[in-house]
């Protein structure tokens, strides 16, 4: 490796340690109760391509059984796309060591403010990997349980020929090491106490086809037990998809159960009357940086139409770092929040009622997809947490149950979309087993983008 080589990757880590710092420092909102000592903190890391807003109906779930808000810390790791080859720089793309350098220094600064001498680790899909990546390289001492949902512990895939050093390779450099430490019989570090946390036969990328990789009818050398590890107390839960393995609530009383030794009191979110809103703005590329500059909106609608019930409620132009808010509304009111910035479409995200405070409401500016551009309006149904299921889960989008474009069997698309004949404005509906959102269309020709984001 050259000097430069040195010098760019000593700049690169410097910047993500100091994204790191900067996310400690976001606003929380006020907590309900006193830090209970017998509660450790919690650190959660989501997976490839996500941000820390995944973990919000989670976080409501750990609240509403009385685990003190102070001591739960999503963190979004920035580059959250793991690179093709690990062992290779590609832009917009971060390493396995850099990802581990995040965290470890995340772990480090909430054992500095909470005073607490261990941690619970949480991780879904390549976080579970970023977890044990820390855990086996120094960080056991600091960590009390390490918990992962869906991580492809034995890789998305096992071959020595298809992308050898990546990250998602069974058979590769990290996954080979993380899966020998133990001695015989034994893949975990010692330590921390370890759940994995799977589905039977429905994680997209725990099969042995390779069609959810982009190889149909190519044997992937994984089975649907590749997130288990030896050594660990491994949990299944039948129908769950691959997200749902970390932010669903048969997931979370799995969580629950190992952490506490006992059943949660609910694994619904208990609603608060009065709740704060805030978050980070980032742009369309999956980069989680924050967009300086772009000004965001938030609306109350009308539940049964979308349409905007008088003046915007908050209004504000995010600075250097990203953030909106603080925004006070109730929990019984829906809300469309628009996104306008330079080299962006103009983006509308319509949400059903929060049942409680959360500083995760992450947006990002959208562009309009090639393909749409000659349509006269688009909405698209989200579900960050999950994925749409044909038979398993009830869907409707426009009228259209189930919307066009989710395939039958493994659940392994998270949007839905409705490309409108004409540009009119009217309400248009989305509903997700229970879940109903109404948002309203915009015209595409006037740079307009619509989604309708569903919270579980």
């Amino acid at each position: 490796m050259t000097l430069s080589h040195i010098t760019r990757l000593t700049r690169r880590t410097a910047l993500l340690l100091a994204a790191a710092a900067l996310a400690g420092c976001a606003w929380k909102p006020a907590a309900q109760a006193p830090a209970a000592p017998q509660r450790p903190p919690i650190v959660f890391v989501h997976g490839n391509g996500d941000n820390a807003a995944l973990w919000m109906t989670t976080l409501w779930r750990f609240e509403s059984n009385g685990w003190p808000r102070e001591r739960l810390h999503p963190i979004t790791l920035p580059y959250p796309l793991a690179r093709d080859a690990d062992d290779q720089p590609q832009p917009g793309r971060s390493s396995s060591e850099e990802a581990r350098l995040f965290l470890a220094a995340e772990v480090d600064a909430v054992l500095q403010r909470s005073g607490a001498s261990q941690v619970v680790l949480v991780g879904n899909s390549r976080g579970g990997i970023v977890i044990r990546n820390v855990v086996a390289a120094g960080g056991a001492p600091k960590v009390s349980h390490a918990i992962l949902g869906g991580a492809p512990n034995h890789g998305v895939w096992s071959s020595a020929s298809f992308r050898p050093t990546s990250e998602f390779n069974g058979a590769g450099p990290l996954l080979t090491r993380l899966n020998n430490q133990g001695g015989a019989g034994i893949e975990i570090t010692p330590g921390p106490k370890w759940l994995t946390i799977r589905s039977d036969n429905n994680d997209k990328y725990a099969q042995a086809d390779g069609a959810w990789i982009g190889a149909k009818g190519t044997p992937t050398h994984v089975s649907f037990a590749g997130p288990e590890l030896k050594g660990a107390k491994n949990v299944v839960i039948a129908g769950i998809d691959h997200r749902e393995t970390a932010f669903g609530p048969q997931a979370f009383a799995a969580m629950w159960r190992f952490l506490t030794g006992s059943e949660p009191a609910t694994t619904r979110a208990v609603p608060e009357a009065r709740i704060t809103l805030a978050g980070m703005l980032s742009g369309a590329a999956v980069d989680n940086l924050p967009l300086a500059g772009a000004t965001v909106e938030v609306y109350a609608t009308d539940l049964s139409t979308g349409a905007r019930l008088g003046a915007a409620l908050h209004r504000q132009t995010v600075g250097a770092d990203g953030r909106w808010g603080p925004l006070v509304t109730t929990s019984k009111t829906a809300l469309e929040f628009v996104v306008t910035a330079p080299g962006h479409a103009i983006t509308h995200v319509y949400r059903a009622p929060f049942a409680r405070s959360s500083d995760l409401v992450q947006l990002r500016a959208a562009r309009i997809a090639v393909d749409d551009r000659d349509a006269p309006a688009v909405v698209t149904l989200t579900r960050p947490r999950g994925y749409f299921g044909i038979p398993r889960d009830e869907i409707e989008l426009d009228g259209l149950s189930p919307p066009a474009g989710i395939p039958a069997g493994v659940a392994g698309v998270s949007t839905a979309k409705a490309r409108l004949a004409d540009a009119s404005e009217r309400a248009v509906v989305g509903s997700f087993n229970g879940e109903r959102i109404v948002g309203r269309s915009w015209p595409t020709a006037g740079n307009h983008v619509v989604f309708l984001e569903l919270h579980d």
